[in-house]
């Protein structure tokens, strides 16, 4: 993942752990479902795995959802990071909502994702600390119990199984 690929956890982590201002688009208040990408994987192989499926669309992804403020105020905790939050104007074109529908997943499946988001946060923390060059600085608290590359710790995936 790079640093500076525009996406909301990367973003707010790297600013974090650089001590700039996190950047919010709008008031905070648009959610945001995130879902580590070890789990992603797993969905998609059991996708790909399954017999007899149709046509219909499957979400991969996390129904727990948060508010992109909350996701600031849990990326400032786990560095402790003196960065303050700052608000910008949101995108036309941003979802207010974001929020993926699993239960074919687990019902077709039998898949749901495992990795809570604090441990995905942490993971992405402790990732991106060391692919900036800031390892050192961030708290040993910060660190998760085992180690897990983020390749993306992004939104659902919306895929259509294929017979």
């Amino acid at each position: 993942m790079d640093p500076d690929d525009g996406r909301v956890v990367s973003n707010m982590v790297c600013q974090a752990l650089a001590g700039t201002p996190i950047t919010i688009y709008g008031d905070g208040s648009q959610t945001r479902s995130f879902c580590f990408v070890s789990d992603t994987v797993e969905g998609l192989q059991r996708l790909m795995e399954a017999k007899n499926l149709g046509l219909e669309p499957i979400n991969i992804g996390n129904p727990r959802e948060l508010n992109v403020e909350e996701l600031a105020e849990l990326v400032i905790r786990f560095t402790r990071t003196a960065s303050r939050i700052v608000y910008a104007p949101l995108p036309e074109d941003d979802p207010r909502r974001r929020r993926p529908n699993i239960d074919r997943a687990q019902t077709l499946l039998g898949w749901q994702p495992k990795t809570g988001l604090e441990e995905g946060i942490r993971a992405t923390i402790e990732w991106f600390a060391q692919e900036i060059g800031v390892a050192g600085q961030v708290n040993a608290r910060v660190v998760p119990s085992r180690k897990r590359r983020p390749e993306n710790l992004g939104g659902g995936t919306r895929v259509t199984a294929v017979s």
